[in-house]
């Protein structure tokens, strides 16, 4: 099987581990920088080129889109799908997981946890907004985000009004969530690949953060999780249409609730913490489900 990486960094741990893995198994692998492919869009012969050669031949690609390319980064992803590669994840599936609010309705609509969460544009009544969410403490994100950047914890109910004053005085749009004090700053993550959970790590803040990411030093250990929990993360994978992502659960007083569902999520904290062959697990998922033009999502929602 000859498949291609978009990714723009080939030296990243996630990227190594996934051209390994595929190599290990006898397949052909490519990395490929995202932003230096550039399209043609015609009827019936859409084609990519890179460096200028053009790209075909490929079985199925492996998208690993950061979040500040997620537009063009899937434009190039449709276009392969459009040329009849299978894509791991399909384009439709990451716009709509990256997306927060999107991703919060829909979630929203299949019953599935959530943190109580308001969003606003410009609200007659701020205090009314943060009174819907539960009151301070509470959270604030921005809709475009990633490795807890751009999440403010406001503790105060002032400090609420004037976090929220800011954005929206900027003409920024954000989500507000209520606080799970009770997560003590951690945050379970569930690694999904083709409807199963195959891994799962606590990862837990440093002290005095309340975000986990192991990014902004948090700590990453091996945890059992419950049947309600990997239920919970396979529904939430699903709802996006993602075939490989990770889901982000707080534990709740009521339950499991989602934060995130990641699409293009990092390898290595979950290696390391489980000691499992993720990349190996997603080369194999390929294997079973390769098929020229097939794709998962059907452009749904």
């Amino acid at each position: 099987m000859k498949i291609a990486i978009l990714s723009r960094n080939p030296k990243l741990y996630s990227t190594q581990r996934l051209v390994e893995a595929a190599k290990l198994r006898g397949h052909e692998v490519r990395v490929l920088d995202v932003l230096r492919c550039y399209m043609n869009i015609t009827s019936h012969r859409p084609s990519i080129h890179y460096k200028g050669e053009d790209l075909a031949g490929f079985d199925a690609i492996i998208p690993r889109i950061g979040a500040s390319v997620t537009f063009y980064g899937t434009a190039v992803l449709r276009q392969f799908e459009m040329m009849g590669v299978y894509p791991l994840n399909e384009s439709v599936a990451i716009s709509r997981s990256r997306d927060k609010l999107r991703a919060c309705q829909l979630l929203s609509r299949k019953g599935i946890g959530l943190p109580i969460t308001g969003f606003a544009n410009k609200p007659d009544d701020i205090n009314d907004l943060i009174k819907m969410v539960g009151g301070a403490p509470l959270v604030i994100k921005l809709l475009e985000g990633t490795q807890g950047i751009g999440v403010v914890l406001a503790e105060t109910r002032k400090a609420a009004e004037s976090v929220i004053e800011s954005f929206l005085g900027m003409n920024i749009s954000v989500l507000v969530q209520e606080f799970i004090a009770e997560a003590g700053g951690s945050d379970l993550r569930c690694f999904v690949v083709g409807g199963k959970v195959v891994a799962a790590m606590k990862r837990q803040g440093a002290e005095g953060e309340f975000r986990s990411n192991i990014h902004r030093g948090g700590s990453a250990s091996l945890i059992r999780i419950t049947p309600e929990e990997r239920s919970t993360a396979v529904r939430a994978a699903k709802t996006m249409g993602l075939n490989v992502c990770g889901v982000d659960i707080l534990r709740s007083n009521h339950g499991p609730v989602v934060m995130e569902v990641n699409s293009s999520p990092g390898l290595e904290g979950i290696e390391k913490a489980t000691k499992k062959d993720i990349a190996g697990e997603i080369i194999s998922f390929l294997e079973a489900n390769v098929k020229p033009g097939k794709t998962q999502t059907k452009g749904a929602g």
